[in-house]
């Protein structure tokens, strides 16, 4: 426990010095804030007009999506960030401290859901703009943003081990979009899964990006009633399925990313 309070104390200060880049790097604002918006507006305004979803509105329907797909492209920040004060040296002035050797790591991840939650609160504010509404309640609506928040978080590990065995922002760039852009295109993120072709349809029902989406779409009532139910094992427990996928991510990755921490400060 002693451990891990240390480790938890000296990754707040990390977070704290993450966050306080924006003033000194205000371009951050762009990715973070304006990115968001471009995104809502673009797919509702081009896709909107060139898709429907029986029964309901299919700005409702991206909205999930758009929330999943940005987060979790948002989580590359982890990655860069990383590789960035590694290119620069600071990761050599940390090991110099006498501090925990995960709170870098535990730092870059928590700066980044504050991140998250700034394009979260701008994209929902686009959503309504553009005709997306919360039908569900505020409650079960604040479950739906956890779970997506959440599945960003465990991605944002992924991408801090990515960017520790990397160490290139232009590497982890290439390397990020490659892992993100398979997982949220082949799912039902920008649209039904039902006109896929059978192995694409498999792939994207047990995808974890389309099972986030699902359950958030439910937690915000954004499924219309004449939907037919899921089929699809993952999409029928699809919240369930989310959390399994990312309590695997942070059991596999934390780890993994504090170890490769421990390397990369060793070699350096």
């Amino acid at each position: 426990m002693g451990r891990l309070t240390l480790a938890l104390g000296d990754g707040v200060i990390v977070a704290q010095r993450n966050m306080r880049k924006i003033t000194r790097q205000p371009e951050l604002l762009v990715a973070v804030l304006i990115m968001p918006l471009v995104f809502v507006f673009l797919f509702s305004y081009v896709f909107g007009s060139a898709i429907e979803i029986e029964g309901g509105s299919y700005r409702e329907f991206l909205i999930g999506g758009a929330f999943v797909m940005m987060l979790t492209f948002g989580s590359t920040f982890t990655g860069i960030g990383l590789a960035d004060d590694i290119q620069k040296g600071i990761i050599d002035r940390f090991r110099s401290l006498p501090m925990s050797r995960g709170a870098v790591v535990f730092g870059r991840t928590a700066s980044d859901v504050i991140y998250n939650v700034l394009s979260t609160i701008v994209m929902a504010g686009a959503g309504y703009l553009v005709g997306w509404r919360i039908n569900n309640g505020f409650g079960s609506a604040l479950l739906g943003f956890g779970l997506v928040l959440l599945f960003a978080y465990a991605f944002s590990w992924i991408m801090a081990y990515l960017g520790l065995k990397v160490r290139s922002v232009e590497a982890i760039n290439n390397a990020g979009s490659l892992v993100i852009f398979p997982l949220t295109f082949v799912a039902n993120t920008f649209v039904p899964t039902d006109g896929f072709p059978s192995a694409l349809r498999t792939f994207a029902e047990w995808n974890p990006v389309s099972t986030v989406a699902h359950a958030a779409r439910v937690q915000f009532g954004n499924i219309p009633e004449t939907t037919p139910d899921p089929t699809a094992w993952p999409l029928e427990n699809a919240a369930l399925y989310s959390l399994g996928w990312v309590a695997a991510i942070l059991a596999v990755f934390v780890p993994l990313s504090i170890r490769a921490f421990q390397q990369t400060a060793t070699s350096n």
